[in-house]
């Protein structure tokens, strides 16, 4: 499963840029643009290994800032450094704990855009910035948090669709003699 588990990471990666890309309704709904990448290496983080949340960061990131006004690459960095302070981590996370999902997609989906942010700007670009960014910060944050068991609900019914289940082990072992008798 690890590699189609990769995969299915990196197809929902694209189709998670295009989707946010090519369907402008929630955009003027809320006045904000969701980005379900920061959700999504939230789970690569915690449910794949570090080949899986590299190529996740580096191609995700290309794909969200070829289909924005981004500089191309300028999100792949803090995608990767929230994919590895996450996986650093990994062990200390209750990552099946809704609450915990949903904290660590807010926290993602808040820091993934001020980094970009801060990356932009050190550039020497000059972004749109204004009290609208606010809010369009905290729509992104709370999108994340929703995002992120979703993103867990969908990859987990693909992993009990597509792989065999673990069978339980018990204590009765069929090739044991059983003795019978008094002695």
């Amino acid at each position: 499963m690890i590699a189609l588990n990769t995969v299915l990471i990196l197809l929902a990666a694209f189709l998670g840029a295009f989707w946010q890309s090519a369907f402008q309704g929630i955009y003027r709904l809320l006045g904000a643009q969701i980005d379900l990448l920061p959700a999504l290496i939230v789970y690569a983080s915690l449910s794949s290994g570090l080949p899986t949340i590299t190529l996740t960061a580096l191609l995700g990131g290309l794909f969200v800032d070829s289909l924005s006004a981004n500089p191309l690459g300028v999100s792949v960095l803090p995608l990767l450094i929230v994919g590895l302070v996450f996986y650093s981590k990994r062990d200390l996370i209750l990552r099946d704990q809704l609450f915990a999902q949903c904290v660590l997609g807010f926290i993602a989906s808040a820091v993934v855009p001020a980094l970009t942010v801060l990356l932009i700007l050190t550039k020497g670009h000059s972004p749109l910035l204004g009290w609208g960014s606010l809010w369009q910060w905290t729509v992104m944050s709370a999108a994340g948090a929703v995002a992120t068991p979703v993103w867990f609900g969908l990859f987990g019914l693909f992993d009990r669709a597509l792989n065999y289940s673990r069978s339980a082990e018990t204590t009765f072992r069929p090739d044991r003699e059983i003795r019978r008798g008094r002695r």
